[in-house]
């Protein structure tokens, strides 16, 4: 029996004794990945044939004649090459998605029993299962803002202040897009605040004609021709105008990082998108009931491909 969750009276969770239950062995978790990664039966990764067979190969179950390949459930998803058992991942997934904001590497290679390594390498391919950018555009209205993720000047050492390098304080930004109609947000981290990125995604993610809503950045204001924009200017202490103001938005940030700060305390610029998108990703699956958010989850990792000598290159 699942319970409603706290807070969400209309949404079922699992409790850790069900989800044992639920996923026994190696076995069942298989068939559970495989109910995901192939809902409408087996094919095969490679070469998408259908006419596929069981194999008696030690870690590749699977053999496709058309292609004269070996495959498993792994081949051509976020997992492929991983040594850590299926069961594992499954409750990996369970265990980051019912954290508010996520749960550290730390926490999670003490409660599933593998290296600090391995846990933040699984959460990291967890974070690539999230990526939305093949997503339909929004169709508005949306709220479109910008915020800065990194450590106050005043909590650094010496050496790593800005002024000690002859510099500004240094931090990192992220553009995010929430559609008021669906609730739905999208984020992603930036090289800068210029005219060209912060339109470029709004483009990206939003449908034409539809409704813009942002500050007075002016990096927004050439929206006007292909969409209908309106702002309100935070610099003159304006916030809200009726309909138009970014508060959905703003208190996405907020969650963001109150989930950097609690949870991860640190994350770097190389790896920052992965993180914006895995809030952006939580934030949207959160009227889900548990075990459709692990579904929704392990359907993502199909097709994406994250190697160990990639993510710390």
């Amino acid at each position: 029996m699942t319970y409603s969750a706290p807070g969400k009276a209309d949404r079922q969770g699992i409790t850790l004794i069900e989800l044992a239950e639920m996923f026994p062995d190696e076995t069942a978790a298989r068939v559970w990945f495989e109910s995901r990664v192939w809902p409408n039966g087996r094919v095969c990764p490679r070469c998408e044939g259908e006419r596929t067979i069981e194999a008696s190969h030690a870690r590749m179950p699977y053999w496709c004649p058309a292609c004269r390949e070996y495959f498993s459930v792994r081949t051509g998803t976020v997992l492929e090459r991983s040594k850590v058992p299926l069961r594992k991942w499954v409750y990996a997934i369970y265990l980051h998605l019912t954290s508010l904001k996520g749960v550290s590497s730390m926490k999670l290679h003490r409660d599933i029993g593998v290296s600090q390594k391995t846990a933040w390498f699984m959460l990291q391919r967890i974070r690539e299962a999230f990526d939305d950018d093949g997503d339909r555009p929004f169709g508005g209205p949306v709220e479109v803002d910008e915020t800065f993720v990194g450590g106050l000047e005043g909590n650094k050492h010496e050496h790593q202040r800005a002024k000690a390098h002859g510099g500004s304080p240094e931090k990192d930004p992220v553009i995010g897009l929430k559609d008021r109609e669906t609730g739905k947000v999208r984020a992603r981290a930036i090289e800068q605040t210029d005219a060209p990125t912060l339109q470029g995604f709004v483009r990206r993610h939003t449908a034409p004609g539809s409704k813009v809503y942002s500050d007075g950045h002016p990096g927004y204001s050439k929206l006007e021709g292909d969409y209908d924009h309106n702002f309100v200017s935070h610099s003159a202490g304006t916030y809200v105008i009726g309909d138009i103001h970014t508060n959905g938005i703003e208190a996405f940030w907020s969650m963001f990082k109150r989930g950097i700060v609690g949870v991860y305390h640190h994350v770097s610029s190389k790896h920052l998108d992965r993180y914006a998108q895995e809030f952006a990703g939580r934030h949207n699956l959160r009227e889900m009931d548990t075990l459709a958010q692990m579904g929704m989850v392990a359907s993502g990792m199909v097709g994406k491909r994250l190697t160990y000598e990639d993510l710390i290159k």
